[in-house]
């Protein structure tokens, strides 16, 4: 079977029967479409927060539709978690183990009993808070556990015509904001503006982080000419929203 690993493959038709906890990432979508071409019994669900821009859901919507899957959409106001608002150094596990509830109280009316979630080799366990709320949940990663990395995982899904096999990895919009302040709405919707912005200018792989009320832009190393070349775009737009911008020398990756 093309584009789909042995090993992975013989856990997906042993399992049968079982829900997805779906982002529209590189990861969920390739487990998704292994999912449906080994003929199991799946269902994609969508946790809809303040804390996923517009254009993942929109990423999600397009690949179940490619792959020929059934997605369901849940929303859940994760604002209203004093333990989420609050962004303490381990929301993510805060957050994760409303957004795998949410689930597992959908998926059980539908009659899933076992979730699955992208989770792959190279994610480092001792740095992600949330990792924990998968073990507690009893959350099964087949990705990680059949030894699939990131870099596999592209290589397979460029070979099954997936989209998303190039996307960069992206962090909820809360990360833009430090650990201890305080998440807001408004906060959120600041960001996601300027990384929409950031994007029709061409950038791929970045982040507009918020100081206080400041901006933080951080860029490959290839595209801190562009910053330089938009500037004057760049500082009129995210002027709207922050009182002030910055670069970080310190690039990314």
């Amino acid at each position: 079977m093309t584009a789909i690993d042995i090993k992975l493959e013989q856990l997906l038709k042993e399992k049968k029967k079982f829900a997805v906890a779906f982002s529209g990432g590189v990861d969920s979508v390739y487990l998704l479409y292994a999912a449906v071409k080994c003929g199991a019994d799946v269902t994609a669900y969508y946790v809809k927060t303040p804390f996923q821009p517009q254009f993942e859901f929109e990423d999600a919507k397009k690949a179940a539709e490619f792959i020929g899957a059934r997605m369901k959409v849940i929303d859940t106001d994760v604002l209203s978690y004093d333990e989420v608002v609050s962004n303490p150094s381990d929301r993510c596990y805060y957050c994760k183990k409303r957004i795998l509830g949410a689930i597992f109280k959908r998926a059980e009316k539908d009659g899933y009993s076992v979730i699955f979630d992208g989770t792959n080799a190279s994610d480092d366990a001792s740095d992600r808070p949330g990792m924990k709320a998968l073990k507690e949940m009893k959350v099964l990663s087949p990705l990680r556990e059949c030894g699939l990395t990131k870099s596999r995982i592209r290589e397979l899904s460029k070979e099954a015509g997936l989209f998303t096999w190039n996307k960069p990895s992206y962090a909820c919009l809360a990360t833009r904001i430090p650990t201890g302040d305080m998440i807001t709405a408004e906060k959120l919707e600041k960001t996601e503006k300027a990384e929409d912005f950031f994007a029709r200018l061409g950038f791929k792989d970045f982040r507009v982080r918020m100081i206080g009320n400041d901006a933080k832009l951080q860029v490959k190393e290839d595209d801190m000419s562009l910053v330089i070349e938009k500037r004057k775009e760049i500082l009129e737009e995210l002027k709207k929203y922050y009182s002030n911008v910055y670069m970080d020398l310190e690039v990314r990756g």
